[in-house]
């Protein structure tokens, strides 16, 4: 009987080490007073129960032309070419071009044209390839207090899927030449983007999305929103501090150093922008290798030992899921 109880034991205890299972995503709750960065990096104390402005709102989705689509182009790389939403004369009459791949940029909160996301990304991307490169600025409602700009967000992302169906049908654009990506709340914005266009988008990339009001939110960007959706999380985890949502969003998540702190930084500000950083860099390069990962105990121990995968990179046609780990260098490319 005992060596019956024994074998039983052993058995048990195989199963439950030895076949690895994913950890269910684990939820952080904020406090309601935290402080937010703008696109300058000044640090805001925010109100996560402020009453949001509920007339911005209204009209924010009453218009989903109101913010402005920038492209730049190897022939424009510094002075932009406004792209008008319903007026097809605003793109037959640029640089746009078809035939190439488009990439469009997102930027965060308290943001604007000029915030350095959009650059950084910009010129990584002209200067490997000749690219069409749309930087939205949606500066009305990302100026907006941060309860009220989350709200808005699908709102701003459902105008920029309906700006690419426009370019679609203006221009033939394919939607699988199409890579939308957005950082922190722009994140969940492309999220949105994506799922108006059905999916279709070759891939949506986003750059340490907002974790505030984010971890119960429905409109958060998933894994349907691109026919590749991948999330690069900088900076995670559980301290109150924490910008990003340091969870499971995509068909492919990353977290580069563990996701929660990066080398070289001292401020959650500086590892949220490294994502930013990352991405460039990998545009680049293409030299970040993750290691898929069984569970979030894996991630933060670097113990993961499954499959590779490229973090980043311009790769239309790139697949992949599950999450995995990497580590960096302290300074660019990393």
């Amino acid at each position: 009987m005992q060596k019956v109880l024994l074998l039983v034991f052993i058995a048990t205890a195989y199963t439950a080490f030895a076949v690895p299972v994913a950890e269910p995503e684990k939820e952080h709750e904020y406090s309601r007073y935290i402080q937010m960065p703008d696109g300058e990096g000044v640090m805001h104390t925010v109100d996560l129960e402020a009453e949001p402005d509920m007339e911005l709102l209204d009209e924010i989705s009453r218009d989903p032309a109101n913010n402005l689509y920038l492209l730049y182009t190897r022939r424009n790389q510094i002075v932009s070419q406004t792209l008008v939403m319903n007026d097809a004369n605003s793109i037959t009459r640029s640089n746009f071009n078809a035939n190439r791949p488009t990439v469009i940029i997102a930027h965060g909160w308290l943001s604007n044209q000029f915030t350095s996301t959009n650059y950084i990304i910009r010129n990584a991307y002209l200067r490997k390839s000749d690219v069409n490169v749309i930087v939205l600025d949606w500066r009305r409602l990302a100026a907006s207090d941060y309860v009220t700009a989350t709200r808005g967000v699908p709102a701003v992302g459902r105008g920029l899927g309906q700006f690419l169906n426009f370019l679609n049908r203006v221009t033939g654009a394919a939607f699988n030449s199409m890579h939308i990506v957005g950082f922190s709340l722009g994140a969940h914005l492309v999220g949105n983007a994506g799922r108006e266009l059905g999916g279709r988008a070759a891939r949506v990339t986003a750059l340490d999305p907002a974790g505030p009001l984010w971890n119960y939110n429905s409109n958060r960007v998933n894994s349907n929103d691109g026919i590749y959706v991948e999330a690069i999380h900088t900076d995670g985890g559980s301290s109150a501090g924490a910008l990003g949502i340091g969870m499971n969003v995509a068909n492919a998540d990353f977290y580069p150093n563990g996701g929660v702190s990066q080398p070289g930084c001292s401020t959650n500000l500086c590892n949220h922008n490294r994502a930013v950083e990352f991405f460039a860099a990998s545009v680049t390069y293409n030299h970040f290798v993750g290691r898929q990962c069984s569970n979030s105990i894996q991630v933060s121990t670097n113990t993961c030992r499954g499959n590779e995968l490229r973090m980043g990179n311009d790769d239309l046609r790139k697949t992949g899921s599950g999450m995995y780990r990497l580590d960096t260098g302290r300074t660019y490319p990393y």
